[in-house]
């Protein structure tokens, strides 16, 4: 029997109504039946989501093979399952409470035989409120890399893989994870994969947001989510190059999932499960070595990061409820020996708040300060002393001093007694002229 194109795998615990609109998206598919299959696993669903799926299976025979089993606690399992009875060319795994637009399935499998690719990520669109990252979708590629692209922030298993692929390298879920099982699976993939490629060009593929927030990812604990992120790291550690390709992977999770631990809601965790969190983050900070990409994240991200990883637990509090009480803390300006004017957020814990935390950790920005440039005019006549270099004020007038700064330093509270001063002493200083 001639293999079909594309199998389609789904994990279904509980997700009625939506599962009806993800069913009917397949049936419509302009691939046809003879071209597909569908994989559908029943984890135990208690919501009647087990007799809808064998009532398709009979009305569309052939199309669809319903299995049963017990509640296995996470999607790992069943989608595993799944995967153990594809028989296609390419595998897509689809969300039960998600669907395709109609002609999704035949056009990436169209693009992926152009391109040879071996894993293919079509547009996906949130819908209900759901956030989709669509830095990847920017534009139509052949191929990608993660040095290249938002590749990084694609990691869920919303693809098109070939087969062989995950065949060959033995890729599978890790089932004892509760959350991110997807994300170790996908980046050893495309870290595998001869080639990555980009369908951009339309919405192929759709993601609801559950009303009920009642999917694994939006019921997992904060240990389980570190767990899941330890699992994409070790992954990136083995097969990652070293250099941007590993950066954008630890950039990615210790900019974002790992920052969001130790949110406001850390506080509302009892006192035990809060220790527990930060030196579980701390641990991933030190193992993964986050701080070779804390230039790339936000300050309060990396601020974080680092009290957790140095056992900081009292300052991490402080930290976060002062930023809850407060909002974004003062900007701190400092013009250094070196001529360089550096920005700090002001922190509690800035200078004295945390032992040993560097400077560095808080910098928002810095440039160099303008030094005046030697002129004719400075210079007297032969045998008399130069005139003094230009005050601040004297450069203000001249427009010696860049645009960019002078708007900055118009928000000043300082900046209308500056320009009264100005006006006092420019014609003085400088005979008048401009």
């Amino acid at each position: 029997m001639t293999p079909p194109d594309v199998t389609v795998v789904i994990a279904v615990y509980n997700t009625l109504p939506y599962l009806t609109a993800c069913l009917d998206s397949l049936v419509r598919q302009s691939i046809g039946p003879a071209r597909m299959e569908v994989v559908a696993v029943d984890d135990g669903s208690t919501d009647g989501g087990g007799e809808l799926l064998d009532a398709y299976a009979d009305r569309h025979p052939g199309l669809f093979t319903v299995v049963h089993q017990a509640n296995s606690g996470g999607p790992a399992a069943p989608t595993n399952r799944g995967l153990a009875l594809a028989r296609g060319r390419y595998v897509f795994f689809l969300g039960a409470d998600d669907w395709l637009g109609d002609e999704a399935l035949e056009r990436m499998v169209t693009a992926a035989d152009a391109w040879e690719s071996d894993v293919l990520i079509p547009k996906q669109v949130g819908v209900n409120g759901r956030l989709v990252p669509q830095g990847i979708f920017d534009a139509t590629r052949a191929s990608v890399g993660f040095e290249d692209s938002a590749l990084a922030w694609a990691l869920a298993d919303t693809k098109l893989f070939r087969l062989d692929l995950v065949r060959r390298h033995n890729l599978a879920r890790k089932e004892e994870l509760k959350v991110y099982s997807d994300q170790p699976f996908t980046l050893a993939a495309c870290l595998r994969a001869r080639r990555i490629s980009v369908l951009a060009d339309d919405d192929h593929y759709f993601l609801v947001l559950r009303e009920d927030r009642g999917n694994v990812t939006q019921r997992a604990g904060a240990l389980d989510r570190i767990r899941g992120v330890a699992a994409v790291q070790w992954v990136a550690a083995e097969l990652a190059a070293p250099g941007g390709q590993l950066d954008a992977i630890r950039a990615r999770h210790f900019g974002w999932e790992v920052p969001q631990l130790l949110g406001e809601d850390f506080l509302a965790l009892d006192a035990g499960l809060r220790e527990e969190v930060c030196a579980g983050v701390g641990e991933l900070v030190r193992r993964f070595a986050a701080h070779e990409v804390y230039h790339r994240l936000a300050p309060a991200d990396r601020i974080r990061l680092e009290l957790a990883a140095r056992g900081e637990y009292g300052a991490l509090c402080e930290l976060i409820a002062y930023e809850a009480e407060h909002g974004a803390p003062p900007v701190v300006t400092e013009d250094g020996a070196d001529g360089v004017r550096r920005r700090y957020a002001g922190y509690p814990a800035f200078r004295g708040g945390a032992p040993g935390a560097a400077d560095a950790l808080f910098l928002l920005g810095e440039e160099a300060l303008v030094a005046p440039e030697p002129s004719d005019e400075a210079a007297g006549p032969p045998g008399e002393p130069a005139a003094p270099p230009p005050t601040l004020v004297q450069q203000l007038w001249r427009g010696a001093v860049p645009v960019r700064v002078r708007r900055r330093l118009r928000r000043h509270p300082a900046w209308r007694r500056l320009a009264n001063a100005v006006a006092r002493s420019g014609s003085a200083a400088n005979g008048g002229g401009r």
